[in-house]
């Protein structure tokens, strides 16, 4: 995809924002800072529904990050607006249901820009990051070797995808 501004700006959606997105959100800039500091990127995350709207992530969530040194307590949960469709060049939704519900919101000429974060995953049968939210800490570590590892592929992608400087 190529964008109309010289960074890239990045969306992670969940339903409630306050577990999956937060977690891909924190775990893409933490891996960004790392490996690619050079890569002009904005990332954020949003929810679906305003369930958490000015929360923090789930405490399980930042406790799981925390362990793997990822920092989420900067973050606030808010509900994705329409006009996140124009301004991010990647809004990736984090499960098919969220998918669907943010296909309901895309305008038509933005269809483009929106797509499962696991698409970027090494594990292609994967397609949908699991609400832990109802479920214990295993929940949290699997959430997180899932963003993971679609993080470090959407990030190999969007590397490939500059033109050198």
């Amino acid at each position: 995809m190529e964008s109309k501004k010289s960074k890239i700006f990045v969306l992670f959606v969940c339903m409630g924002n306050i577990c999956r997105s937060p977690t891909a959100e924190g775990v893409f800039r933490h891996l960004v800072i790392n490996e690619a500091p050079d890569l002009e990127i904005e990332i954020d995350s949003a929810g679906t529904h305003a369930y958490h709207a000015g929360s923090p992530p789930d405490k399980r969530a930042q406790q799981a990050a925390r362990q793997r040194g990822i920092s989420l307590s900067s973050i606030r949960a808010r509900v994705v607006e329409p006009d996140d469709f124009y301004r991010f060049d990647y809004v990736l939704a984090m499960d098919e249901s969220n998918f669907d519900d943010l296909a309901l919101l895309c305008p038509p000429d933005k269809k483009d820009c929106l797509r499962l974060f696991l698409e970027f995953s090494s594990s292609p049968e994967i397609r949908n990051v699991p609400d832990p939210y109802y479920g214990g800490d295993a929940g949290f570590e699997k959430v997180l070797d899932l963003v993971e590892d679609a993080a470090r592929g959407l990030l190999e992608t969007l590397v490939r995808s500059q033109p050198p400087r």
